[in-house]
């Protein structure tokens, strides 16, 4: 089998050409054998239709013999061999060189002389196949005498003579024109193929973020769903660059930022610059810009881990409330240290709630949870008021439609200034920092963080403004996790 699809085609399409003709010529064999059996039959019927009359005027003389031997000499000429039908019943040759056939093989049309010839093929001893003619010579009162002529059937012969002279030169036509039509048929068919493949290895070799050109949308049914699919993922792995790209851009400002300071004053500590009070400034500042690295190097962690082989999610049994607490607990200090408090609340039982606080444990990957939690509450207590400023974290459960369906919502929310105006459709966009007061000194990837936690668990998170002012970013997740 040829490797190429083209050659496939055509030697595919060759075959069924060539197997159509072979059975187009089996029809045709039968037919024309037929025809040529009919053809022998109808001579033998008027061969004998017209010897009979001679035959029965000198049988009514009493003079059989002769008659019979008339016909003999006449039909020797023709290669024709003629019997007698005996009235016992037997098929005798009027010539010794006459095939031996069978008498139940002949067939009489007119036992009663009534001048109708039946025809016929008989298969004589020696298991050749011969066409007759037969007709009743005359009725006496022995009982009935007929005249049988008998040729050699080579309809077979024929028929496969006729189809040797015009099949080959058929086949021959049949193959100089659907050869070259097989192959432009391969051709288109295979055409939108070669595009794709084409395609294809240019997007291996690009490595930048532009858009391959969407293909045409051409070709049989198959290859054009082909064909729009390669273009959907070709147009999201463009996205896919682009945003790769956005990160490694994002990243280098945000690693530049606290990497210039902390050489500054790390200088300015090692030649003696910063003294006194301006080291203890240094020291802070390198300090701060340190756990701003740490902070972006832990937020870049949790992206990590849900890509493919970065280890997923490692679920187990949590009490949202428990959970909840140990985040505030975490930030409680700072944020009392700033005159900001803390509050944690479990909501009371709401139209389409569960009351039951067992329906607070979820399953869920701690470490991801308090990530969430923890990048919340982060952003809250940037944008709270300080003194006096307030952030609050709440956990309810809502009610599913199955036993497996319920979900838990984690809230967090502070009374600051709110989201500006048109920024809530980007606050889960990657590096999105509308205002530098809600996402603090990270690199904006805190609240993108979240979101996509969530998602992994089969959840989602919602961000909106909270009268008179303040704003309110929650997490809703299953309580069994769609990888669970």
């Amino acid at each position: 089998m040829p490797r190429s699809l083209v050659a496939r085609i055509v030697v595919a399409f060759v075959a069924v050409a060539l197997t159509s003709l072979l059975a187009v010529g089996g029809g045709l064999f039968v037919v024309l054998r037929g025809l040529h059996q009919d053809s022998t039959e109808s001579s033998l019927v008027d061969q004998i239709e017209t010897l009979l009359p001679q035959a029965r005027a000198l049988a009514a003389n009493g003079d059989l013999r002769s008659a019979l031997t008339s016909i003999r000499d006449q039909l020797d000429e023709r290669g024709v061999s003629a019997y007698l039908l005996t009235a016992d019943g037997r098929l005798r040759p009027l010539d010794d060189t006459a095939p031996a056939i069978p008498a139940s093989a002949i067939q009489l049309a007119d036992p009663a002389g009534r001048g109708l010839t039946s025809h016929g093929s008989a298969t004589a001893t020696d298991g050749r196949g011969y066409s007759y003619a037969a007709s009743v010579l005359r009725q006496a009162g022995v009982g009935t005498r007929a005249l049988v002529f008998a040729h050699r059937d080579e309809s077979a012969a024929e028929a496969l003579g006729d189809l040797g002279s015009k099949l080959p030169a058929v086949i021959l036509v049949a193959l100089l024109l659907g050869v070259p039509i097989a192959w432009l048929l391969a051709r288109s068919v295979t055409a939108p193929l070669r595009r794709l493949a084409a395609a294809a290895a240019n997007v291996g070799a690009r490595s930048d973020s532009r858009s391959i050109e969407e293909l045409p949308l051409q070709g049989p049914t198959e290859v054009r769903e082909l064909t729009q699919r390669f273009n959907a993922m070709t147009a999201e792995l463009a996205v896919t660059r682009a945003r790769e790209q956005e990160l490694l851009a994002n990243l280098r400002h945000d690693l530049r930022t606290p990497l210039t300071v902390i050489g500054g004053f790390a200088e300015a500590l090692s030649d003696g610059t910063a003294t006194g009070d301006d080291a203890s400034k240094a020291a802070r500042a390198i300090a701060e810009e340190a756990a701003r690295l740490e902070l972006l190097v832990g937020e870049l962690g949790a992206i990590e881990r849900l890509q493919p082989g970065g280890g997923g999610l490692r679920p187990e049994t949590i009490v949202a409330q428990v959970v909840l607490q140990a985040a505030a607990e975490r930030f409680r200090p700072g944020a009392e240290a700033r005159g900001i408090e803390v509050s944690v609340t479990t909501s009371a039982p709401q139209p389409g709630d569960l009351a039951d606080s067992d329906d607070l444990t979820i399953t869920a990957d701690r470490l991801a949870l308090d990530r969430m939690l923890g990048n919340l509450v982060a952003n809250a207590l940037a944008a709270a008021p300080s003194p006096g400023g307030h952030v609050w974290l709440e956990t309810r459960a809502l009610q599913g439609h199955g036993e497996r369906d319920g979900r838990v919502t984690f809230s967090v929310t502070d009374d600051g200034p709110g989201f500006p105006p048109g920024s809530l459709p980007h606050v889960f966009d990657r590096f999105y920092r509308a205002d530098p007061a809600r996402t603090g000194p990270g690199a904006g990837l805190g609240l993108a963080i979240v979101k996509e936690l969530a998602a992994a668990h089969g959840g989602s998170a919602h961000a909106e403004q909270v009268a008179p002012h303040g704003a309110r970013v929650s997490v809703i997740l299953p309580k069994f996790p769609r990888a669970v």
